[in-house]
C-alpha cells in the first residue's frame, strides 16, 4: 500500500526538482526526505530517484508514479471537500496568496466579509507575479488572485478560475500638473516627454505601460523605474514625475494625486481567483471565494474605474 504522506513528498520533489528544495519546502531535513523516498520505492518495489553525488531526479518510473499520485490526490482533496460541505460551517485555515497590489486592495472588504465566519482562520500571503498558479496547483495555498494583461490565464487543467474585476491603466499626475484639471484632454503625445516613471523593464505593468506609449514613440530613453506602484503613486505625488498605473494601485489610498483615463480602448487587466477545483466545495475555500467576490463589487464602487466580471465560473483556459 503506497503512502499518501509519501505521495504528496514525491509530488513536491517533482515541482522543486531537488531533495534539499523538497526539504526546504515541506519543513523537513533532507535526510528525512531522502529516507522517506527510498521507503517510497520500497513500497513501490520500484527505483524512483535515480541519485548521485550531486543531483537526484525522477526515472521513467517516478515520472509514472508522479502522475498517478497527482490524480489519487485531487481525488483524496475532491472526497473531503464533498464531506466536508455537508457540515456547510467553513472552518479552519485558508491560504490566500495574491501579487502586492491585489493584497493590499483586497485585505479590507476580505476581512469585512469573513469575520463573521468565527471557526475559520484567513492567512493572506504576497507573491510576485506569476507564482500564484504554481502555489495553488502545489497546495501550498488555497486561492491565488491572479492577474492577465494579454487576454488569456494560463493554468492547469485541475484549476479553475473565478474572474473578479476588469483593471484599467489610468494616467496619474501631480495635483498641480495641467492635465489635472479635467477640461484638459489627455494628450499622449504631449506628455511623452514628461518624467516618466515605471516599474522596471519585464515586470507586467511596465509591459502595458510600454505598450500604451508605443504609439507615440515609447517612454524617453531614460525613464525613472522603481520596484513597487505604491512607490511610484507616492512620488507623483510629490511632484517628481507622472505614471501610468492600474487603478487597482489607487486602492491603497494616495494624497495629492489626480487621476485621469486615458482617451480610446484601454489596456487593461483581468484579475482572477484560481483554485484547485477538488478544493472549490470546501466550506472555507467556498466562503472565501463569495467574500472575494464580494470584495470587488466594493473595490469597483469605491475607485469607479474597476468593473466587476459578470462571469463568476468560468474555467482555466488550456
Amino acid at each position: 500500500m503506497l503512502d499518501l504522506r509519501r505521495l504528496i513528498l514525491i509530488c513536491e520533489f517533482a515541482r522543486r526538482g531537488s531533495i534539499a528544495a523538497t526539504a526546504s519546502s515541506l519543513g523537513y531535513s533532507a535526510s528525512a526526505v531522502s529516507q522517506q523516498l527510498a521507503a517510497l520505492e520500497r513500497e513501490a518495489g520500484a527505483v524512483l530517484i535515480d541519485r548521485t553525488s550531486r543531483s537526484a531526479e525522477l526515472t521513467d518510473a517516478g515520472r509514472r508514479l508522479v502522475a498517478h499520485a497527482e490524480r489519487i490526490l485531487a481525488m483524496v482533496e475532491t472526497a473531503e471537500s464533498e464531506l466536508s460541505a455537508q457540515a456547510a460551517t467553513p472552518s479552519g485555515r485558508v491560504v490566500v496568496t495574491a501579487f502586492p497590489t491585489a493584497a493590499v486592495a483586497f485585505a479590507p472588504a476580505l476581512a469585512r466579509s469573513l469575520r463573521r465566519h468565527r471557526k475559520l482562520a484567513l492567512r493572506l500571503r504576497q507573491s510576485r507575479s506569476g507564482r500564484g498558479l504554481r502555489e495553488v496547483e502545489s497546495g501550498e495555498v488555497d486561492i491565488a488572485l491572479v492577474d492577465d494583461w494579454w487576454g488569456r490565464v494560463y493554468g492547469h487543467a485541475t484549476l479553475k478560475a473565478f474572474p473578479l474585476l476588469t483593471d484599467p491603466l489610468v494616467l496619474v499626475v501631480p495635483r498641480r500638473h495641467p492635465m489635472a484639471d479635467t477640461s484638459t484632454p489627455v494628450d499622449l503625445a504631449a506628455l511623452r516627454e514628461e518624467s516618466w516613471m515605471a516599474t522596471p523593464d519585464g515586470e507586467p505593468s511596465r509591459t502595458a505601460v510600454d505598450r500604451l506609449l508605443a504609439e507615440v514613440g515609447g517612454l524617453p530613453p531614460i525613464a525613472w523605474e522603481f520596484e513597487g506602484l505604491g512607490t511610484i503613486l507616492s512620488l507623483v505625488a510629490k511632484g517628481i514625475g507622472i505614471a501610468a498605473v492600474p487603478a487597482l494601485a489607487l486602492a491603497a489610498g494616495v494624497r495629492g494625486v489626480a487621476v485621469r483615463e486615458f482617451p480610446g480602448t484601454p489596456i487593461e487587466r483581468r484579475l482572477y481567483a484560481v483554485a484547485r477545483e477538488s478544493s472549490v466545495q470546501r466550506p472555507s475555500v467556498a466562503a472565501t471565494l463569495r467574500a472575494l467576490h464580494v470584495a470587488a463589487r466594493y473595490l469597483a464602487a469605491d475607485l469607479g474605474y474597476l468593473s466587476v466580471s459578470r462571469d463568476r465560473d468560468s474555467s482555466l483556459s488550456e
